[in-house]
């Protein structure tokens, strides 16, 4: 088969994996050495997905044989697909040749399962082994880890990839029994577990090192590790799937967790779902992610289980933080000249960077409409839930219902040929 066909068939294989981004990865350059590549600098050209996503990585599949028959894959044993498979060098090859043309700034590679998990992880190891070392590439390297490789393939992963990911697949241990039993999930976890151990233990040498004269050790994956699941193959809800994503970033120091609505695929199992969820799903679990991580939220503030709360389900119409605000109507309007930073982070339409921006300039008189507009912050979603000297919103918190009329999104007609 040309190196074009695989090349074809592999990289569509490979759109059906998210967690690809290179955000966490060091500065690192090869101009000036006998090198190539680099994690940084002007001149790659980014590609969007139909779903918004910028990919400016070589994103590929290893192989799409698998041995393995999970339900949901479009690559498992059972599908009719068809197939290929590069060798090391192919891979190697190709990304050189992208990046000298500034395609790309870095690589993704995963693969489908050949013989065996071990066997699998040697192949990948192998091209990001004669990157670094064969050709002195300093760009970035994903690496897909296999769970069942062992920790020492595993090692070696580390030593050559800036972030490595397993994916966990679905949100629940039930799930994953049901459509991919050959896969275990204590066993995903054990390799999570093991990532993380190396990553500590590197960090802990480096700090140690650095208060010697001894060289400092090579870093280990340091953009950390990913992970991603499938939204909608199960019958797991928002509430289940943010209470797993808690617990990963929790356990295992999670750089990201990645969520991928489910696809329907070709003679697919009467297991899973005929339809896809809505892509809004996946976009709200997302800006819920974001709140765990950076706003202080819980996962029973974002997805309350009461009856008549949604029933463990994240509002589509509205993001989740509006959704919190219309739920406590209590805790408002927030005195922008008063509140802790703590409280400033749950106003609706108020970011990281803008309550920053308010704190440090409260700190040199107080803050009026005219400060808030040149936040460039949405003033329609924030006004409602802000006081400032010479703005209160009134009664307009006595009736959330009304309220979120006003601010949700007006309902749009339907595309005829969606």
């Amino acid at each position: 088969m040309e190196l074009t066909d695989k090349l074809a068939i592999l990289a569509d294989a490979a759109k059906y994996d998210a967690s690809c981004a290179s955000s966490g990865a060091g500065r690192r350059d090869a101009r000036g050495t006998k090198g190539v590549g680099s994690t940084e600098g002007m001149g790659i050209c980014h590609s969007y997905t139909p779903d918004g996503r910028c990919v400016s990585l070589l994103k590929i599949l290893l192989t799409n044989f698998c041995i393995y028959d999970c339900a949901y894959c479009i690559n498992r044993a059972s599908s009719n697909v068809r197939r290929a498979r590069f060798a090391t060098g192919e891979v190697v090859r190709l990304t050189l040749d992208f990046y000298k043309r500034n395609y790309i700034e870095g690589l993704f590679l995963s693969s489908g399962i050949i013989r065996n998990g071990d066997y699998t992880m040697e192949q990948l190891v192998e091209v990001a082994r004669s990157l670094r070392e064969d050709h002195h590439f300093a760009g970035y390297i994903h690496l897909k880890t296999i769970p069942e490789a062992s920790p020492e393939l595993l090692e070696k992963a580390g030593r050559y990839a800036d972030r490595l990911s397993i994916n966990v697949e679905l949100p629940t241990v039930e799930g994953l029994a049901r459509l991919a039993p050959e896969k275990r999930a204590d066993g995903i976890r054990d390799a999570m577990g093991e990532l993380r151990w190396r990553m500590d233990e590197n960090a802990e040498a480096r700090r140690a090192a650095k208060a010697t004269p001894r060289r400092r050790p090579p870093r280990f994956a340091p953009a950390g590790q990913s992970t991603q699941m499938i939204v909608g193959a199960d019958g797991a809800d928002d509430a289940v799937i943010l209470r797993t994503s808690s617990a990963l970033y929790g356990d295992f120091r999670m750089r990201r967790v990645y969520y991928s609505a489910f696809s329907p695929i070709p003679d697919a199992s009467a297991q899973l779902p005929p339809r896809a969820p809505p892509l809004q799903r996946e976009h709200r679990l997302y800006q819920a992610d974001w709140l765990l991580r950076f706003y202080g939220f819980g996962v029973e503030e974002i997805v309350p289980d009461r009856p008549g709360d949604g029933g463990g389900m994240l509002d589509l119409d509205i993001d989740p933080k509006l959704a919190w605000a219309l739920r406590n109507p209590e805790r408002f309007p927030v005195d922008l000249n008063t509140a802790p930073r703590e409280m400033l982070l749950r106003v609706p339409g108020l970011g990281a960077r803008n309550v920053d921006r308010l704190v440090s300039a409260r700190r040199h008189g107080r803050l009026r409409l005219d400060d808030l507009a040149r936040l460039r912050a949405p003033l329609k979603k924030l006004l409602p839930f802000v006081s400032v000297l010479d703005h209160h919103p009134r009664t307009r918190l006595d009736d959330p219902a009304r309220l979120r009329a006003q601010l949700a999104p007006r309902p749009r007609q339907a595309d005829l040929f969606a």
